[in-house]
């Protein structure tokens, strides 16, 4: 069982950046892919990027790639997300998802569990 909770969201004008982390408790945090989410009001949860259990991995959706920059801290149960140049698009609550399996994954189905998301609003 892996509980997790992400901070760090809140409200920044165009052009900003924020920084969400999500801590998970326990201390089986490296045998999970780690992944970052976003669900717009009105719109299906969309994959960001996706970080494998040892960080050597990275996938990266089209509308993160130059922009997010995930990594992980295994010694400190956290995975990251850097987020830059931030747009008003952006604004969504933003999940942390862990897989137990050893293989990245864009499904959110494929993901065992969930944080309860922050919110992340960008203003004009």
């Amino acid at each position: 069982q892996v509980q997790l909770v992400e901070s760090g969201g809140g409200l920044v004008q165009a052009g900003g950046s924020l920084r969400l982390s999500c801590a998970a408790s326990g201390r089986t945090f490296s045998s999970y892919v780690m992944g970052w989410f976003r669900q717009a009001p009105g719109k299906e949860r969309e994959f960001l990027v996706d970080i494998s259990r040892r960080g050597l991995s990275t996938d990266y959706a089209d509308s993160g790639k130059g922009r997010f920059t995930i990594s992980r801290d295994n010694a400190k149960n956290t995975v990251y997300l850097e987020m830059n140049s931030l747009k008003p698009e952006d604004t969504a609550v933003y999940y942390c998802a862990a897989r137990g399996q050893d293989s990245l994954s864009r499904q959110s189905h494929d993901y065992d569990y969930w944080g309860q998301g922050t919110q992340v609003t960008v203003s004009s």
